[in-house]
């Protein structure tokens, strides 16, 4: 992780207050750090406690929450302890970046239940901004099973991506983390441009697993909105279909 963020042996050891050896030695595995140092350890790496003492980064990667060095995922149950899904509808979406850890903030989103899906899992739901993933249009309930480890994205699936530069965002994405740390985000309208984010930067992610829309979708309806090159072309279309009938 410190090669990962270029800080040299000699930076780090500055930081903490301790020899380069030292660090060195907590490497190699020949001494352990003190609580006060692992502490600050892990808010310089942006690692929570547990994360580092409990799980294995290397083997495993890292974890996709991480609060203020705690890993938190804060749930939802109803009376007979069961899991409900909490719906982060559009205009709750930036004030879910800051309260998704707070459980007095996620008491005040709508709950709700939905019979079919697996109680294996944790899941939550949001409402779609945009028409960058047609065809689900604007307004579409996307529910998602919580991923624990970013190394566990799937290339070529979509996820809600909750991240601290791009907000809530859900996108087919294609996961390049061991290669260059990043992850690919696709969308599936062709007029949105691809776009990069760093592992670090998720907070949270949830796969897509179900989807929730009052527009009921026609047999003839395109997968993305109509265009001035669509009418265009249509218009071209019209007109040589009157010389054809002229001819």
């Amino acid at each position: 992780m410190r090669k990962q963020k270029a800080i040299t042996q000699n930076d780090l050891a500055d930081q903490l207050d301790v020899q380069r050896t030292m660090i060195s030695a907590y490497e190699d595995g020949r001494s352990e750090p003190k609580l006060a140092t692992l502490q600050k350890l892990c808010e310089l790496l942006q690692v929570g406690v547990e994360e580092i003492l409990s799980h294995d980064i290397e083997k495993l990667g890292r974890k996709a929450i991480q609060k203020r060095g705690i890993s938190i995922l804060t749930i939802a149950a109803d009376e007979s302890d069961n899991e409900n899904i909490t719906l982060v509808a559009q205009k709750a979406a930036a004030g879910y970046l800051n309260g998704y850890a707070d459980p007095v903030y996620m008491e005040t989103l709508p709950q709700f239940h939905l019979p079919n899906l697996s109680r294996q899992g944790t899941f939550r739901a949001f409402e779609l901004s945009g028409d960058s993933m047609l065809p689900l249009v604007p307004g579409t309930i996307v529910v998602g099973a919580y991923v624990e480890q970013l190394k566990e994205i799937k290339s070529g699936k979509t996820y809600v991506l909750v991240t601290q530069t791009e907000g809530v965002v859900y996108k087919r994405i294609f996961n390049y983390l061991e290669e260059n740390g990043r992850l690919f985000l696709v969308s599936d309208n062709e007029h949105y441009k691809p776009y990069e984010v760093r592992g670090e930067e998720v907070m949270e992610i949830w796969e897509a697993k179900a989807f929730i829309s009052t527009d009921f979708p026609n047999p003839g309806d395109k997968k993305r909105p109509l265009t001035l090159d669509d009418l265009g072309n249509m218009i071209r279309d019209i007109h040589a279909d009157l010389r054809k009938i002229k001819g």
